[in-house]
């Protein structure tokens, strides 16, 4: 994170992606945040085709969640930083297995900022401290960074901006 936590430094142990929206950041960042079941896929929830919702709470210390069938919920994260319209952050607790981590120094971190270009915004996701996830951490922080992880959810993100 760049801001607001302790994750760490060290360029070997993020992932940085980034998208240019045709939105300017206020409505960008509202997509991200109270949108975020418009652009999230449900193949990437634990709920799969049976998701009911999938959010994260707009306050710091907010949980990030999903709901399932029969209003099961299942939080993956909490909010740590709440900046709107210019930045975010949460936790990662997701594990390499894709199943929830309760423990939060388990979880590594996501921060994105929201860069006004015009009438535009640059959206720039930085997703840090895949160590914290142990030895499958540096194999993780791979799979978010393929074509498969972060470039198609922003892409996601991204299209539904405009």
């Amino acid at each position: 994170m760049t801001r607001g936590g302790s994750a760490p430094q060290n360029l070997d142990d993020e992932t940085r992606h980034a998208v240019t929206v045709g939105l300017p950041p206020a409505a960008a960042f509202r997509l991200f945040t109270e949108g975020f079941g418009r652009w999230w896929p449900p193949e990437y929830s634990w709920a799969g085709d049976g998701l009911v919702r999938i959010g994260m709470e707009p306050v710091e210390g907010g949980a990030c969640f999903e709901v399932g069938p029969h209003e099961f919920r299942c939080d993956w994260g909490r909010v740590t930083v709440w900046e709107p319209p210019r930045f975010l952050a949460f936790t990662w607790q997701i594990g390499p297995d894709r199943t929830p981590q309760p423990d939060p120094a388990r979880a590594s971190f996501v921060s994105v900022a929201f860069r006004p270009e015009g009438a535009r915004t640059r959206v720039e996701l930085t997703h840090a401290g895949f160590r914290n996830h142990g030895e499958a951490g540096p194999a993780y922080r791979e799979e978010m960074s393929s074509p498969l992880g972060w470039p198609l959810l922003l892409s996601r993100y991204a299209r539904i901006a405009g």
